[in-house]
């Protein structure tokens, strides 16, 4: 895959390393995960590979909610796993993994968020206030297709339809993280919802035609 070949660069003296370094004799990780997190913060490349190439997908598919592409999904992902190995140490052992790194692609987003702030295009609050919300938008959409029909979202109608409906953040929490006010996240979310309805059903009236 290439994107994934391409987020692997960033750790590209891992590559060296397989490469240069003979592995005859390593410790097999797929026996003891604690072992991969353990080595990791030691680290250890090959347990850092193990760890990445095992969740490379997982931290890719939160990255793609949030961008528009995926070379910014790459980017998220990325900055994840540099945050990963770096603050592995500090992750609790009877705290589940995965959502310790969840925890982390999240706020990634975020800062990569608050980053790119500057070159967006703010939306008018009076533009999204009167738009009434459609509970059953999400009924309609299976995972995939949430994903692409997302990343035709502005921005911050896709940052805040996704921690609200995806992550499960509150209107308080969201207008905390985006720097805007809670009834900015409600009516962001309303315009959102708006926007996926009626890209919903043109892709309908699109394939019934066909």
């Amino acid at each position: 895959m290439v994107e994934e070949k391409t987020a692997f660069n960033i750790y590209r003296h891992l590559l060296i390393h397989r490469v240069f370094v003979s592995l005859k004799g390593e410790q097999d990780y797929s026996i003891d995960f604690n072992t991969v997190l353990n080595e990791c913060s030691r680290g250890d490349l090959k347990a850092q590979e193990h760890l990445f190439k095992q969740y490379y997908g997982y931290v890719m598919s939160i990255a793609l909610r949030f961008s528009s592409c995926r070379d910014n999904a790459l980017e998220i992902t990325n900055d994840s796993f540099l945050k990963i190995f770096r603050n592995i140490g500090s992750h609790q052992i009877d705290k589940e993994f995965k959502a310790w790194v969840r925890r982390i692609v999240v706020n990634t987003a975020l800062d990569y968020y608050r980053r790119e702030k500057k070159h967006l295009v703010e939306i008018s609050i009076d533009e999204a206030s009167d738009e009434s919300e459609d509970e059953s938008v999400l009924d309609k959409l299976d995972a995939e297709g949430i994903i692409r029909l997302l990343n035709s979202l502005p921005v911050i109608y896709r940052y805040t339809f996704t921690l609200f409906e995806i992550e499960g953040f509150s209107h308080d929490e969201i207008a905390q993280q985006l720097s805007i006010s809670t009834s900015t996240s409600r009516s962001n979310l309303t315009r959102a919802k708006k926007m996926l309805r009626q890209m919903i059903l043109t892709l309908y009236q699109y394939e019934g035609s066909v």
